[in-house]
């Protein structure tokens, strides 16, 4: 995901995933007390859009199911237990639609991903408005909101093979981001959700044995991040993993592997309309360094032929030098001590994923045995008649077919990864 301005189409991938989750968006209360008002995300439900493509997915359901079953609820505990079974259900779902497995329940096409996202904001605001009975605290709802942040995204359903590495079938961990510039086209979809829900659970046979490829999604929230969501998701697996990857949407007809990733936040908008403009808020800042740099073997990703699109390694940064105070852009990658100001990446959420993905490899003593970085998809295009958000369709065939094909050179980049991580070790 890349700053507008900087950057043509934006939308999200990233890699991460873990039992802990995101801190679910918060809400003021309502003048005068009672359940907090919706979120900006939750207000966008009431557009036809949203609806439309819940009805063709057959998730128009799912919100109001969940709502008869915490109405049911005669406790707190009870409540937990609808709001983990429920948000698991859902990620569920939406994985075995864009797999193929069951009926697909409408005439939308199974490889979207926009289904879970708008799916997971009706259940959220049912849970924000929901006012039981036995009462309800504050952070009893923010840490059910949490739960349900967690569940609906599969942190809960990683499955990881056991054994250690080089040995066995390879663990790979990917994660994805929800839609977001949802204010400029509502209709839009995240190649990277897309990718995170058709890998899901998969194993991709590679010259180096199979690979076994576990996904999460993650908001399009700077909050969210600020609260460590990235870093408690990843912190109990990367020391399990054979390899990782961050995937957002980039550029136009291109991939890209990131070189570098960049501790600046740029300052765009993110899903609730929040702008924060600031150095990436981590643990720990005074041993906080200004870049992180991959470990993917973006030699190999880029040599080989796995798909339609080009594939860049992409070593361009924006920093102010030392001594300096303009931002200068550096196509070969940033200079000693210098400022970050935009990674690879650019300086929105896909950069910052990259960047707290790669700095907690290099904290926990990773860096050297370790691939990951991140990957960014080609934007994500509807078909040339097809561009006016107000007039548009939903969906059509050339929509679909980009989709469809990002998806599936994605996981060739993955596999040659794999491989090529393989035979480094070697």
């Amino acid at each position: 995901m890349r700053p507008i301005r900087v950057r043509i189409g934006v939308l999200g991938l990233a890699l991460v995933a873990g039992l802990a989750a995101p801190t679910a968006a918060t809400a003021a209360p309502e003048a005068g007390g009672g359940a907090p008002a919706p979120t900006v995300e939750e207000r966008r439900l009431d557009g036809e859009v949203p609806r439309e493509i819940l009805r063709r997915s057959g998730f128009a359901a799912v919100a109001p199911t969940f709502a008869r079953g915490l109405g049911r609820a005669d406790s707190y505990r009870e409540a937990r237990a609808v709001v983990a079974r429920e948000g698991a259900a859902l990620w569920r779902r939406a994985v075995d639609r864009v797999q193929g497995r069951g009926p697909a329940r409408g005439d939308l096409s199974r490889d979207d991903d926009r289904p879970l996202y708008w799916a997971r904001l009706g259940m959220t605001r049912e849970l924000r408005a929901w006012e039981p009975g036995f009462g309800l605290s504050e952070r009893q709802r923010t840490a059910l909101l949490t739960e349900l942040e967690r569940t609906s995204r599969g942190q809960t359903d990683l499955r990881l093979p056991r054994g250690g590495h080089g040995k066995g079938v390879k663990r790979v961990l990917l994660t994805g981001f929800d839609p977001f510039t949802l204010d400029r086209d509502i209709r839009i979809s995240n190649p990277s959700g897309a990718v995170a829900l058709a890998l899901d659970g998969t194993v991709i046979d590679t010259p180096d044995g199979p690979a076994r490829v576990e996904t999460t999604v993650f908001p399009v929230r700077w909050a969210d991040f600020a609260e460590g969501a990235v870093e408690r998701a990843l912190r109990p697996y990367l020391p399990r993993v054979d390899l990782f990857t961050t995937v957002s949407q980039g550029r136009v007809g291109r991939f890209d592997v990131e070189r570098t990733n960049g501790a600046w936040r740029g300052g765009f908008p993110d899903n609730d309309n929040v702008s924060r403009t600031e150095t990436v808020p981590v643990a720990d800042p005074a041993s906080q360094p200004q870049w992180t740099t991959t470990t993917l073997p973006y030699a190999a990703i880029t040599a080989a032929d796995t798909g339609r699109f080009p594939v860049y390694d992409n070593t361009s940064v924006t920093e102010i030098p030392a001594g300096g105070d303009e931002p200068v852009v550096r196509p070969d990658g940033p200079t000693p001590g210098s400022t970050a100001r935009e990674g690879g990446g650019g300086n929105y959420l896909s950069n910052e994923i990259a960047y707290r993905a790669t700095l907690l490899r290099d904290r926990l003593g990773l860096h050297g045995t370790l691939p990951g970085g991140h990957v960014h998809t080609p934007v994500l295009q509807f078909g040339a008649g097809n561009t006016d958000p107000a007039a548009g369709a939903v969906t059509d065939p050339e929509f679909v077919r980009n989709r469809l094909d990002i998806v599936a050179q994605t996981r060739a980049i993955v596999g040659v990864a794999v491989s090529a991580a393989g035979a480094d070790r070697d």
